[in-house]
């Protein structure tokens, strides 16, 4: 698992628009990296929303999501909630792995692998600054402000 202190593992992978997007698009800034499991469903929806809706109160912090659906489902899903930031396709879950939140989940008995719930947020140098796994989407946008307004 990753810590503080740690460089942030690199993206590199396509969003909603099917742009590349890596870390140093966004150098000398703050970002949120957080990582969903699946596009428009409950929690992932309400995780998104209440980040779009406390983007203006983050300054120059940028906002990155990710989640293993493709580049159609992403940009149905930025588009129906309006959503402001990049939404990385991690088809392959290989920034999922790298970020140690592609991980053996069960549902009703049945084992799979899939997206952990986590949230990081990577300093301007590339370093993470606060690494929260299996975050609740209600806690996501409470603990980035109080992070970045400590």
């Amino acid at each position: 698992m990753l810590c503080a202190g740690d460089r942030a593992p690199a993206l590199g992978i396509v969003d909603q628009h099917g742009n590349k997007v890596s870390l140093s698009s966004f150098k000398g800034r703050r970002v949120l990296v957080y990582f969903y499991p699946k596009a428009d469903t409950p929690g992932c929806t309400e995780q998104t929303c209440l980040l779009r809706d406390v983007v203006r109160k983050i300054g120059d912090t940028a906002i990155v999501g990710v989640s293993p659906d493709p580049v159609d489902r992403q940009m149905k899903f930025s588009t129906k909630y309006k959503v402001p930031f990049p939404l990385l396709c991690d088809v392959e879950h290989v920034v999922s792995e790298r970020y140690g939140v592609w991980q053996e989940k069960s549902l009703y008995g049945r084992k799979f692998m899939g997206v952990v719930r986590s949230a990081f947020l990577i300093g301007p140098t590339g370093r993470i600054e606060e690494a929260w796994y299996k975050i609740s989407p209600k806690d996501t946008p409470v603990k980035l402000l109080k992070a970045i307004h400590a």
